[in-house]
């Protein structure tokens, strides 16, 4: 790869501008920003994936832990929140948990995108649930949470605890009651991704400015048409297979005009604005933008790797260190913000944490909740568990990626991140609704009609919930 050029930002502002942006519950305007917080930074990891520097003599966790005498058997199902789906570095951080609670046994149930909700709908309905489930508030909160499932966490919610995570992340992991169904563990923002090379043989560079990472509206245009002209016919996909890496092609049509997804109380879905319809329509007219019926996020994201297509949608810090670990990119990616009219994006963000099914046994909640506190607030390991899903803290860790080039160019992204609207009513339903509108656009029926007829159906589920 060619060597890239990465702006040093201290997380100190990164961290600030993120959380007020992750997502109020009670406004979907940015929240007064946290006091300044040290720059995230990652230590060099061994060849199992875990830092060299176990934590297993690390201090005591919090009150709300039991003592080490806990014994208990749980389940911890988890979602590939970067190496949180690599067997061989968890199995490094449960050892770091056992060392200190040895009588607590955590066995690992390791999900995908593609069905993972659907074992874990199987499992409830067999009254089969995990303890434990690593995920985010759209499911933790707004879905299980919601349905009554979930276990209150506000037990972990110490005043401690509240001093220290970022108050618009605090909002994203309680429901509108105040309950806490989720404790957070690391955050990111979702961005898009160019092949640099292409674009830069296209003379497309020009459009875009390489050290924030942004573009406008009418650039996006230019250096798309530059690159199409240039022979690669495929320069983007809407892609509509189904609801995996949705998050990219919702953050792109708010973002070109301006719009938004929801209400700013999070009570309705607003997707049939003015600046949505604009925006559907100006990707259904663009050459080199396809709408694909064929692929999803993932399937997007590999055929950028290959060089099928200029650029992606569903992008961020993790896909290309996945896949530059890999060996699956050959060109030099240029990680973008969407475009917008005034230059100024509005990321979506993603937040993950732990949240326990309610088994009615109280000594598996117990050491469930042990288990949370142990890997969210031991000194030492929440680090380690932040690192492994290579993604950011949700509250001030010090420089856990100092001298790490990628993880550097990335957190320049944080400070756009946006409301954090995953967690209206009917969230489940909205997301499949999503996808079929954009099969429907793109097949031909009129932009507004489809439109109306999603908000109409994820309204619906919202009002039902």
């Amino acid at each position: 790869m060619k060597k890239r050029k990465f702006m040093a930002l201290a997380l100190s502002c990164v961290m600030v501008c993120s959380l007020a942006a992750c997502g109020s519950k009670d406004t979907g305007t940015s929240q007064p920003a946290p006091e300044p917080a040290p720059a995230p930074a990652p230590a060099e990891k061994t060849d199992d994936g875990a830092d060299s520097d176990s934590s297993a003599d690390s201090q005591t966790p919090a009150d709300t832990a039991a003592d080490a005498s806990q014994a208990a058997d749980i389940t911890l199902w988890t979602y590939p929140v970067g190496n949180w789906g690599d067997a061989e570095t968890v199995n490094s951080m449960i050892s770091n948990f056992n060392a200190v609670y040895p009588d607590i046994h955590v066995t690992v149930e390791y999900l995908d995108y593609t069905n993972g909700d659907d074992q874990i709908n199987t499992a409830i309905e067999g009254k089969q649930a995990p303890d434990l489930v690593l995920e985010g508030p759209e499911r933790l909160v707004a879905n299980w949470g919601a349905k009554g499932l979930m276990v209150d966490l506000g037990d972990l919610w110490t005043d401690e605890a509240k001093s220290l995570i970022y108050d618009s992340v605090q909002s994203a992991c309680k429901s509108n009651d105040g309950v806490f169904y989720e404790y957070p563990l690391c955050m990111t923002a979702h961005t898009m991704a160019v092949n640099r090379d292409i674009f830069e043989a296209a003379g497309a560079l020009q459009y875009l400015d390489e050290t924030t990472g942004t573009w406008t509206t009418e650039n996006f245009q230019k250096a798309v048409q530059a690159v199409y002209d240039y022979g690669q016919q495929n320069v983007g996909a809407v892609y509509c297979s189904g609801q995996g890496g949705d998050q990219g092609t919702r953050a792109l049509i708010n973002n070109l005009y301006g719009g938004t997804f929801t209400n700013a109380e999070h009570t309705e879905y607003t997707a049939n604005s003015e600046e949505n319809i604009k925006a559907l329509e100006l990707l259904k007219s663009m050459d080199g933008i396809n709408f694909d019926a064929s692929i999803a996020g993932g399937d997007e994201v590999n055929m950028f790797c290959n060089g099928t297509f200029a650029m992606a949608f569903c992008w961020n810090a993790t896909q290309e260190k996945n896949n530059a670990d890999q060996g699956n990119i050959n060109f030099d990616v240029l990680p973008m913000a969407f475009p917008t009219e005034s230059g100024e994006p509005q990321l979506c963000g993603g937040i993950w944490g732990f949240g326990i099914f309610d088994n009615g046994d109280p000594a598996k909640i117990a050491a469930a909740k042990t288990f949370i506190d142990f890997m969210a607030n031991d000194e030492k390991q929440a680090v380690e568990s932040v690192k492994a899903s290579n993604f950011w803290p949700v509250k001030d860790l010090g420089n856990i990626y100092d001298g790490d080039a990628l993880m550097s160019e990335y957190a320049k992204f944080i400070p756009y991140m946006g409301d954090y609207y995953q967690v209206v009513g009917g969230w489940a339903e909205a997301r499949t609704a999503w996808w079929n509108m954009l099969q429907q656009v793109g097949s031909g029926t009129d932009v507004k009609t489809a439109v109306e007829e999603f908000v109409t159906t994820a309204n619906a589920a919202a009002s039902a919930q």
